[in-house]
């Protein structure tokens, strides 16, 4: 049936009225639009190495059980640009949830041992973005994932950054609103305090991520905040210029999962400085880190339409149990209030100082020229012309990260100690 102009109109007008707050970053903090600050509990979503967000139904129905979880986000490592995601996006706006999307795909992935930003990667990355910039749930894109894992890849930062910076801008010369764009690390205690501050210096905002993300599983039940490492973690965001949030976390050595660690995360210890966490993973497989299992493991060797490793892929949501239970009551009691952006001064936050170089530990040294779109590493940096955050090396940790417990890789497996080499980068679904 046709709708007449004033009936569209009005139609546009209820749709508006209806959509769900988008969110923005600000200082250290996300906000809604209405000025509540914003808290992160998410889970993440990839249910087999395709597109999660392109089957309705199996979003209808993972959405609604995520809503009784009390999650919030989602986490989202590989979509396909050309799809249509407008069903699955309406189904997880419907239940308050909102997507982070990775903006790097199988064949676009920044290298860490020989990194270059060109413009395949650039069109691919904006292509992602065109896909998902016009929903108002769309939470923020990741420029990378666990690029760094080990020192001699440090290098690889500056080209992170021209990713980020070259992102902001397409945004911006898109009218697109001020989606945040920001990076998730791994926690590597050699180099994760000169990253976060790296990746926020210079003093150029159009640089600098507008989010930092962390996947550690440093806190393994039973634990506490002072044991599990969750204290220096703490120590190196302090007054952070930017969000910091775990972006994977919940360790399940020895398991049961208590996610006790979510106490600490949204209590006093924490919630000043970071905005949340996402829980390592949504569907359980191999690794045994799922909320969720869609029915009973099968022969490692079946093979059918949903089945990939011996676990099935779609169909009705059910809990692991104690793990989502547990986790359900962990987040119900997680209840921060954080502060109204209308009584937020974001200038209050710190500026990170670039760090120099370290022996054996962190390359880069100082405030370096950022690669243009086109550039392959020469092997040396050269000082930006205006080097206001050159400064001296960020305090190192005092504590060793615990490698990640699953296979290294780094979009669909989550949970990387980083790239071994580039095979381990296609090889999650062996």
């Amino acid at each position: 049936m046709k709708l007449s102009w004033l009936s569209a109109v009005l139609l546009g007008a209820a749709t508006t009225a209806n959509a769900i707050d988008t969110i923005k970053a600000v200082g250290s903090k996300f906000f809604y639009s209405n000025g509540t600050q914003f808290f992160i509990k998410g889970v993440a979503y990839q249910l087999t190495e395709h597109d999660p967000l392109v089957d309705a139904a199996q979003c209808k129905r993972d959405a609604a059980l995520m809503s009784t979880l009390g999650a919030n986000a989602i986490r989202v490592y590989h979509v396909d640009a050309k799809q249509d995601h407008s069903s699955c996006m309406s189904e997880f706006e419907n239940a308050g949830i909102y997507p982070l999307i990775d903006l790097d795909t199988f064949d676009t992935y920044i290298l860490p041992n020989d990194p270059w930003w060109n413009q395949t990667q650039y069109d691919r990355y904006a292509a992602v973005m065109d896909a998902f910039a016009h929903y108002n749930n769309t939470l923020g894109f990741f420029v990378g994932n666990e690029i760094i894992a080990i020192a001699n890849q440090s290098m690889a930062a500056p080209f992170i950054k021209s990713a980020a910076r070259d992102m902001k801008a397409y945004r911006d010369s898109k009218g697109y609103r001020q989606i945040p764009i920001g990076y998730s690390a791994a926690d590597i205690a050699e180099l994760r305090p000169m990253l976060q501050d790296y990746l926020t210096c210079g003093g150029n905002a159009s640089e600098n991520v507008d989010f930092f993300a962390l996947n550690s599983y440093e806190w393994c039940d039973p634990s506490t905040y002072a044991t599990s490492g969750y204290a220096n973690l703490q120590k190196d965001a302090d007054n952070f210029p930017v969000p910091i949030f775990f972006s994977e976390t919940g360790c399940n050595q020895p398991g049961p999962r208590l996610f006790d660690d979510q106490a600490a995360i949204f209590g006093p210890e924490m919630v000043n400085d970071w905005s949340g966490s996402i829980i390592y993973e949504w569907i359980e497989e191999a690794n045994h880190y799922g909320l969720i299992s869609y029915g009973p493991s099968v022969a490692a060797t079946a093979t059918g339409s949903n089945v990939v490793g011996g676990f099935t892929r779609a169909g009705t949501p059910m809990p692991v149990s104690p793990d989502f239970n547990n986790l359900k009551t962990a987040w119900a009691k997680a209840s921060p209030t954080g502060v109204a952006s209308s009584k937020y001064n974001p200038s209050s936050v710190s500026t990170r100082t670039c760090p120099s170089s370290t022996s054996g530990g962190w390359l880069v040294n100082g405030n370096v020229a950022l690669p243009t779109l086109g550039e392959t590493y020469s092997g040396t940096y050269t000082t930006a012309p205006s080097a206001t955050g050159t400064g001296t090396a960020g305090s190192a940790a005092t504590t060793t990260s615990t490698k990640n417990p699953a296979p290294a890789n780094k979009e669909i497996a989550g949970m990387s100690a980083g790239l071994v080499g580039v095979m381990l980068f296609f090889t999650f679904w062996l």
